[in-house]
């Protein structure tokens, strides 16, 4: 759960029993966000999916957050969750290579860090300068290479997703724009190659705002991704609309999963978003978009998951089978990293030292724990479509 006091992080944040039916494996399924259901489903998530963990070293110089941003075939990019400009650069293995900082206010440097996006093809990392609307690329030595100017027009803020589409292009989610959520941008200078506009009635915005004469405080979800990269393709999720798609190669929108009832005519709206998207199961939270500022608190959950095979809905629980009792994986955390579909989350190397102390680790998390005292960095659990 994300609070804020400020105008300025405001733009930031602007920043279900269920019962379907599935004809094959290509065609869309129905979710009433409003119903509630009692079968529940106990998974392990190594039965289907696989699962890598990458220690990331830790020396005087290394010393991070473990808030991973991309994941290539050769590097690991990873900055802290405060603005400080930090970034780490890591090989595959998590062997600490070089750390990063242009942070400033010159031409040649970012003013914030949202996130970054990795070009390993072309040696390249694009970072999401949110403050200042523009992306500023840089090799993966630090060296400034240009600057691409983000959207400005159907009031635009910032880009809030951002990920490697392809040798030429960005794909960009646009949260604020008022037509056009979706869109490809170049990598050379920044310009629109491809709009793509997911049908939706009327423009919803997924958070909350209070305002009163101590200020305006806004809350919002915890954060979720409007694309997620899946088998070759790309799943587009835009709130406002009934129907998250698919984007095929040839930019036509294929309808993925569809909710009921419509969007537009809920007060308050109960929003459907995407956690995990693997071969068999597609993992949804259904969330209501209501908040109380007194308590704190708010944005109610209701988590299911759609059985491909089953052809059904069903609560959930889902089990880390390296360990040696129940410990259970929380979909929340796991969150795409790369156009590959690879999900990633972060553990608490203090957490691995008690767990391998009281015996309840196995496999290569033991073996990986044992290497570790509470003071290193966070390890990092890989979650991949299984071959």
């Amino acid at each position: 759960m994300k609070i804020v006091n400020s105008i300025l992080m405001i733009s930031l944040l602007l920043t279900a029993g269920c019962r379907g039916n599935k004809q094959s494996a290509d065609d869309m399924i129905t979710v009433d966000v409003t119903k509630s259901y009692s079968s529940k489903k106990e998974l392990i998530l190594q039965d289907f999916m696989d699962v890598e963990y990458i220690a990331l070293e830790t020396n005087s110089d290394f010393v991070n957050q473990g808030f991973v941003q991309a994941i290539g075939k050769e590097v690991i990019l990873v900055k802290n969750y405060i603005n400080d400009g930090d970034i780490f650069v890591y090989d595959r293995t998590g062997k600490a290579i070089r750390k990063i900082n242009r942070k400033g206010q010159g031409g040649e440097e970012y003013i914030s860090c949202r996130s970054i996006t990795l070009d390993e093809d072309n040696n390249e990392m694009f970072i999401n300068d949110h403050y200042a609307r523009k992306i500023q690329v840089y090799d993966l030595e630090g060296h400034f290479k240009r600057s691409l100017k983000q959207k400005q027009e159907g009031g635009t803020q910032f880009y809030l997703d951002i990920f490697n589409y392809d040798q030429d292009n960005l794909i960009c989610y646009d949260e604020i724009n008022e037509e056009i959520p979706f869109l490809l941008v170049s990598k050379q200078d920044g310009s629109i190659t491809k709009e793509i506009k997911t049908p939706f009635k009327e423009k919803k915005l997924f958070f909350q705002v209070l305002r009163s004469e101590e200020g305006t405080r806004a809350a919002g979800p915890d954060d979720y991704c409007r694309i997620t990269p899946f088998n070759g393709s790309w799943i587009l999720l835009e709130p406002s609309s009934d129907t998250i798609y698919t984007l095929m190669p040839d930019y036509s929108l294929r309808p993925f999963i569809a909710r009921t009832p419509p969007v537009h005519t809920m007060n308050p709206e109960i929003y459907l978003i995407l956690r995990l998207v693997s071969d068999r199961y597609y993992f949804m939270e259904a969330i209501k978009n209501e908040y109380d500022f007194d308590q704190e608190k708010g944005f109610p959950k209701t988590y299911l998951v759609y059985d491909t095979q089953e052809k059904d809905f069903f609560r959930y629980i889902i089990y880390n089978g390296d360990y040696s009792d129940k410990e259970e994986i929380y979909m929340v955390r796991l969150t795409p990293v790369n156009q590959e579909g690879e999900s990633w989350a972060p553990v608490d190397a203090f957490r691995l030292c008690e767990d391998y102390k009281k015996g309840k680790l196995k496999g290569k998390l033991k073996e990986i724990a044992a290497t570790l005292d509470e003071d290193s960095n966070p390890v990092i659990m890989l979650v991949k479509h299984k071959k």
